[in-house]
């Protein structure tokens, strides 16, 4: 077929400033931004509403385990203090409800195109402008591109044999079902014990006639202590949001939650402190519930011996909780081993998982534990699933299985910069940013909440707040100079990838085969995906690169008129 018999039924191609790709928490909030600069654009989602994760993820139990006041937007004062949190911790609805509402409240949604997925985007060298092309036939021109895809959007679906023979219903924890289903009377397998798997167990297993499940790698679990939002404690939240998001810049991950007040991240060695002192401090964050540990000393994260303390009292707590000896051997952590690194891993070094009764669940007489770490899963049968030529029959099965992460969903586009080379190849090895933000050779392209950013690591409104704002300053920056493209030098993408490595190599991070690394996904190279040095010097660099007049990159003059944009409210970008 050639390309004039392609095109025969395509769209007429128009044209505007910026495209945005993804709406989901990122994708939203870059909409708000770039249009606060007068900017012409268009978001696209394959979706048939706002949300991202939040419009995908309905799978029993989701909640976000960040809390709610803090996982929320910071842009706008009265937003903050509109909206009104139910919970400690929001479930899957009210955070949709949350997302739609923003959209409303700014009149986005004649900006939006919902159930159209971006197929292609190729940079016009010639013309020095983007062709997006949809999967409803939509051919859109624009001068600057947003990928806004998130880090856990694309699912990853690993290939059992014999699936295709399987009788009952497979679902996937990332897409699941919008009408819900309904496990009662089955017998159900949860293959996976990330977050997803943590979450929905005891709720399957209060339906279910019996649920069985499939661990690989028994993760650190820390209980996540959800309630009904405390009046007095949103109340004091609203009154004091500016102490408080002043606070989370400080911190490691961009959030507190520590005994419903504003916590003090940790800054000296745990190895330095009495074991009264830490104990007390691990304590009290157990107590708190939640992530609170990402803000504990800080040289758990880069000394396995004082790593080993906060894994042993975890370790210790969680004990209590299972009623089996036994099945504690099983669904405990075990230590990292550099004798035999596959044997377990530095606590942290994967997502820590916060729960609502998992191992509870293991209690009830029909919820049982298969090990597959030793004797992995052989095949998916026609009743059930095979390990270890015992057949665990079965009605459902739940793929509870994570995603391709960070990468996976800009790398299913088919992105193409110049000289013709695709993204995928110029990501062979890993990923090539600057800053998190851009690639060299392609050119107003910029990345939101992607690889060579703190990504997973920071609360994520907060960081696709911060970028989309350094987005926006670029373009109004550059329509000023009057420039038509920018992109990061060569050297200093180089540099910036190699600072991600090092910088991953001082911690223990590596240690573990995580997806923080890429290591779940067969054949993706094994590089940190995102930046460990903290928003502080990430921050610090980025503004950097907007006030030294974007010296780190390479720019072109324009050719023609100017993009269309006004420069917006004077308001600083955040600083740690």
């Amino acid at each position: 077929m050639t390309s004039d018999e392609m095109t025969i039924n395509r769209l007429p191609a128009s044209e505007v400033d910026v495209v945005i790709v993804g709406a989901g928490i990122g994708g939203v909030h870059a909409l708000y931004e770039v249009r606060r600069q007068g900017l012409n654009c268009r978001l696209f989602d394959s979706a048939g509403g706002v949300g991202g994760t939040w419009y995908w993820n309905r799978y029993p139990g989701v909640r976000v385990d960040i809390e709610s006041v803090e996982y929320s937007y910071a842009f706008d004062e009265q937003l903050q203090q509109d909206w009104e949190w139910t919970e400690r911790y929001a479930a899957q609805p009210e955070l949709l409800r949350y997302v739609n509402h923003v959209v409303d409240r700014f009149d986005m949604r004649s900006d939006l195109t919902l159930n159209s997925r971006i197929e292609s985007a190729v940079f016009d060298e010639a013309d020095e402008i983007w062709t997006v092309t949809t999967s409803q036939d939509e051919i859109v021109r624009t001068h600057f591109l947003v990928v806004a895809t998130g880090f856990v959007s694309a699912p990853s679906k690993p290939h059992f044999p014999g699936a295709e023979t399987f009788k009952g219903k497979i679902y996937h924890s990332g897409h699941w079902p919008h009408e819900g289903v309904d496990f009662t009377g089955q017998r159900v397998g949860v293959v996976g014990t990330g977050s997803s798997a943590v979450q929905m167990t005891p709720v399957i297993a209060q339906e279910a006639a019996h649920l069985t499940v499939f661990q690989r790698t028994a993760p650190y679990i820390v209980p996540l202590r959800n309630c009904p939002m405390p009046p007095e404690y949103l109340a004091r939240v609203k009154a004091n949001y500016k102490e408080w998001r002043a606070a989370e810049l400080k911190s490691f991950g961009g959030y507190l939650a520590l005994n419903f007040d504003i916590g003090v991240p940790k800054t000296t060695p745990v190895l330095e402190a009495s074991p009264e002192e830490w104990r007390q401090d691990f304590e009290e964050r157990w107590q708190s519930g939640g992530l609170s540990y990402y803000t504990t000393y800080p040289d758990v994260f880069s000394d396995l011996t004082a790593n080993e303390l906060l894994a042993d009292f975890i370790r210790e707590k969680s004990r209590e909780r299972i009623a089996d000896p036994a099945l504690a051997e099983i669904l405990l952590p075990k230590s990292y081993d550099p004798e035999n690194p596959g044997k377990g891993f530095p606590v942290l070094a994967k997502r820590l998982v916060a729960d609502n009764g998992y191992y509870e669940a293991f209690a009830r007489d029909n919820v049982s534990l298969v090990d597959v770490k030793s004797t992995p899963i052989q095949e998916i049968t026609e009743n059930g699933i095979l390990v270890g030529g015992v057949e665990h029959e079965l009605d459902a099965i739940v793929l509870a299985t994570g995603y391709d992460a960070v990468t996976g969903a800009m790398l299913r586009i088919h992105i193409v910069g110049r000289d013709g080379k695709e993204l995928r190849e110029h990501w062979d090895a890993g990923p090539r940013t600057h800053l998190g933000l851009m690639s060299a050779g392609y050119p107003n392209m910029f990345i939101i909440d992607g690889p060579g950013s703190p990504g997973a690591f920071f609360q994520p409104i907060l960081l696709v707040e911060y970028q989309n704002k350094w987005v926006s300053r670029t373009i109004v920056a550059m329509r000023e100079r009057g420039l038509s493209t920018i992109e990061p030098t060569p050297a200093a993408e180089a540099e910036w990838t190699d600072h991600v490595t090092a910088v991953a190599d001082g911690t223990l991070f590596p240690l573990a085969n995580s997806w923080y690394m890429g290591a779940n996904i067969p054949g993706k190279p094994r590089v940190s995906l995102m930046y460990l040095g903290g928003f502080g010097e990430y921050s610090r660099r980025c503004a950097l690169a907007l006030e030294d007049g974007h010296s780190e990159f390479e720019v072109s003059p324009a050719r023609g008129a100017a993009v269309s944009a006004r420069r917006g409210d004077e308001d600083e970008l955040l600083i740690a």
